[in-house]
């Protein structure tokens, strides 16, 4: 057996042998590990759609790719994968749907993904089976359709073995070990035995410089072998294939065969299959499965059936296709499919260890197979892919996340496959699970909570008895004017902000501040002041945001996105590994949960800071000559000792309050009864999100991402150019592909009012030419406003366009950056 290649690819799944024909490709030489025979997990009972429906960017990319590849595998391997291009129609019963249904369409014209609409009208003409007067309408992918899931991996395998990648079956991988910098895979040869795959006792070990998991339901197990938990569980579907239906049979005698069908809002999928019907459901109270491991006499097993948990989904059937009411089951499925809370699979860096990659949790792996290996490829061999994988990425669960949340959130994840997904929406499942202390009196307040990281963080605020979850929409939901009135408190008085999510980093120690110098664009700040920058990949795109505050000249505090918290920190923690024998010592600790944050912005802040600050002189303590903005002072408010950083993502005179968490109840009371008499108020951070549109500040993970250099994404006056830093040269070498903008634009008014949510389509000329990367409404200008990216010759104030919103295009228009309060005046208040 060969014992040395530069990857290994354990599973052998369609994902798993996916990331071998890449890497292979690549020019990388690649071993596949896989346990039992190829398509042995999820893949073999898989009902193999490629639906392109989705509503995140990234993901979108990835299934396109992964359609626009399987057309061309028999070409090039001579075998057939078994693509059937049928189409994808996808029905509403709702006006809400049909509002889904706008949105996404403009981010499918962003990818490159074609839709038609159609009324019920022309539904029920063309597809008379499918009964359709009680639809709204529907949208139609015509690229879109299935395929057959053991065909295509055999495809991909006899591509991925004839471009060099060696594929060994019937090997368990039992470990991984670091050794002299390299990963050594120790494998155990497995037999038949009584229909079970045991150890043989043969063992083996494959030195290699990579290793990538996708191993499917296993993945926990795969995970534990490098000290990691990982919320990829499977979760149990069901489906059924019909015995054949006379009314389609005789159908097809003169027409063609029907697009993949799904009733969205009845929570189901319908093929045809052998003149017959399979019914895919996501119902309600679908049990996760293997919380602790999967069996080791599992394989390609099938669960029992619960026939009667999808009742309900299966006379919804009956009910769209009335000619099925008398067709009889022929087969049924229950079979486990990985699933994570998101829904979104972990694909990227393992934390903690070098040259580890995930590609776990895949719900919809046939799909994702293609595209995932392509850019998780790009990945590894280029230094970066070609779109931004954060929202993917496996670092974006922290150590919190344990088996019982997982299990919870994926159930809940397979029941929301079909549930209207609302830009605004916010799921419910296992929480409250991360609280501040204020968060009890925030409730009361009438705070409507959002999670991030799995903190409870105010959205906005209602008063007692508002509905939160019926006031979502895909337009002006019910929360609309609490966050309206919210930035308008902000803009001209006082609001209070709990920011505790942040994720704080402390990195100190004799080469902290050559590391941060290296690591970052911007020049380090002085010893008490602040400075906004940049880390960068390899790729020279954008890595991380951070504000760094310099507390000694060895000593950092630094502060990023509070959904990058693990993400973030393990790129710290790896990056400083690999400088400590240059630079010297170097400590990086997570000190996220040590500090909470409570931002006070507004023009009238300072009043409120003055009646609680311990100083001889309270007047002037936080005048702008003892307290300039973009600096941090140490200060007592009452009894509790903070960190006040003047600073203010609002764009106002503001401050962020750091301070002990278990000091945060006395200092939430204190601020609330300082606050009182000049009106101040709570804000929630969507009235947040908009104001910070209004001051043009990118957001990371949506504005900024690993697709756009600094350079891209107008942050100019961030990078000091005269130092060398981590990712220069490539940056200096991609150039300007594109640039990121302010726009201010019309939309829907009156009763069908909408906002932007950032993922519009833009247009010049009739021509898409770029998109927005964030929207929302500019209480400032009256107008909606929003980031996004355009060629650079179109990136200029005053370049008229239009934007697509819920299916119709608007007037837009390119504007100087930082519309509200161009010359900081606000935020460099004196008093």
């Amino acid at each position: 057996m060969k014992t040395q290649a530069r990857a290994v690819v354990v599973g052998g799944g369609a994902v798993g042998v996916s990331i071998a024909y890449h890497l292979a490709k690549a020019g990388w030489e690649t071993i596949l590990l896989e346990r039992d025979e190829l398509t042995a997990g999820s893949t073999w009972h898989a009902a193999g759609l490629l639906p392109l429906f989705n509503m995140s960017y990234a993901t979108s990319h990835i299934h396109k790719y992964s359609v626009e590849f399987y057309k061309g595998l028999e070409a090039e391997t001579g075998l057939n994968p078994g693509f059937y291009q049928v189409g994808n129609l996808r029905m509403a019963q709702t006006d809400a749907r049909m509002d889904e249904y706008r949105l996404y369409a403009s981010t499918a014209e962003t990818v490159g993904v074609e839709v038609e609409w159609m009324t019920p009208k022309q539904i029920a003409d063309r597809w008379p089976l499918v009964r359709a007067d009680d639809l709204k309408g529907a949208i139609l992918h015509p690229g879109d359709g299935y395929i057959n899931p053991a065909d295509v991996t055999q495809a991909m395998a006899k591509g991925a073995r004839q471009l060099g990648c060696t594929i060994i079956r019937k090997v368990q991988v039992d470990g991984f070990e670091r050794r002299n910098g390299e990963w050594v895979v120790k494998v155990a040869h497995m037999v038949e035995k009584g229909g079970n795959l045991v150890p043989s006792g043969e063992t083996s070990e494959i030195t290699c410089e990579h290793v990538v998991t996708a191993t499917g339901n296993h993945a926990q197990r795969t995970a534990a072998m490098i000290g990691c938990y990982i919320p990829a569980m499977p979760v149990e579907h069901q489906y059924i294939v019909t015995e054949p239906d006379p009314a389609l049979v005789d159908y097809r005698k003169t027409a063609p065969e029907h697009p993949v069908l799904r009733d969205a809002d009845a929570k189901w999928y319908v093929r045809e299959e052998r003149g017959g019907w399979i019914l895919g459901p996501y119902e309600r109270n679908a049990p996760a499965w293997a919380k602790f491991g999967v069996p080791d006499t599992f394989r390609a097993d099938l669960l029992k059936l619960d026939l009667e948990r999808i009742e309900e989904e299966y006379m919804s059937m009956i009910h769209r296709i009335p000619s099925s009411e008398s067709v009889g089951l022929k087969d049924d499925y229950n079979g486990p499919i990985c699933y994570t809370p998101d829904g979104n699979p972990l694909v990227g860096p393992a934390p903690g260890v070098p040259n580890f990659w995930f590609a776990e949790g895949f719900s919809f792996g046939i799909t994702a197979a293609g595209g995932t290996g392509h850019y998780l490829a790009q990945m590894m061999t280029e230094g970066e892919a070609e779109i931004d994988m954060w929202s993917l990425d496996p670092r974006r669960y922290g150590r919190w996340v344990n088996r019982e949340y997982a299990a919870t959130k994926n159930e809940e994840c397979y029941e929301h496959v079909y549930v209207l997904h609302h830009p605004d929406e916010e799921r419910e499942a296992a929480r409250p699970l991360r609280t501040t202390p204020a968060y009890e009196k925030l409730k009361a307040a009438g705070a409507q909570f959002g999670q991030v990281n799995g903190f409870e963080r105010p959205n906005y605020f209602a008063p007692a008895g508002f509905d939160d979850h019926g006031a979502r929409s895909f337009r002006r939901g019910g929360w609309w004017k609490y966050a309206e009135a919210e930035a308008k408190l902000v803009r001209e008085g006082v609001g209070l902000f709990d920011a505790s999510p942040f994720a704080k980093t402390r990195i100190k120690g004799p080469g902290a501040a050559a590391f941060l110098d290296w690591l970052t664009c911007n020049k380090l700040p002085k010893v008490g002041r602040i400075n906004l920058t940049y880390a960068l990949t390899d790729a020279g795109t954008v890595r991380t945001e951070a504000t760094i505050v310099r507390l000694a000249e060895d000593d950092f505090y630094v502060v990023t996105a509070g959904a990058a918290q693990a993400y973030d920190f393990d790129f710290f923690e790896k990056e400083a590994a690999a400088k400590r024998d240059v630079l010297g010592w170097i400590e990086v600790q997570d000190v996220t949960t040590q500090w909470g944050v409570l931002a006070i912005a507004g023009p009238k802040s300072r009043e409120v800071l003055r009646a609680l600050i311990v100083d001889a002189d309270p007047a002037t303590a936080l005048s702008n000559k003892r307290f300039p903005w973009l600096s941090m002072r140490k200060i007592d408010l009452g009894m509790c000792p903070t960190m006040a950083i003047r600073v203010a993502y609002t764009g106002e005179l503001g401050y962020e309050l750091h301070h002990p968490i278990e000091m945060q109840a006395y200092l939430f009371d204190a601020l609330v009864k300082a606050g009182e008499p000049h009106g101040m108020g709570f804000f929630g951070a969507r009235a947040q999100n908009w104001m910070r549109l209004e001051k043009s500040y990118r957001a990371f993970g949506s504005d900024l991402g690993r697709d756009a250099s600094p350079l891209e994404s107008g942050l100019e006056r961030f990078i000091d150019m005269g130092k060398d830093f981590k990712g220069k040269a490539a940056m200096e070498a991609r150039g300007v592909r594109a640039k990121c903008v302010t726009i201010l634009m019309d939309g829907p008014e009156g009763a069908l009012a909408a906002d932007p949510w950032g993922r519009e389509a833009l247009y010049s000329n009739g021509r898409m030419v770029g998109r927005l990367t964030s929207g929302g409404w500019s209480v400032a200008t009256g107008r909606r406003i929003g980031l996004g990216y355009l060629p650079p010759e179109l990136a200029v104030p005053g370049t008229k366009l239009e934007v697509l919103i819920m299916d119709d295009r608007y007037p837009a228009e390119v504007v100087e950056d930082s519309p509200h309060d161009p010359e900081n005046a606000r935020l460099r208040l004196d008093g």
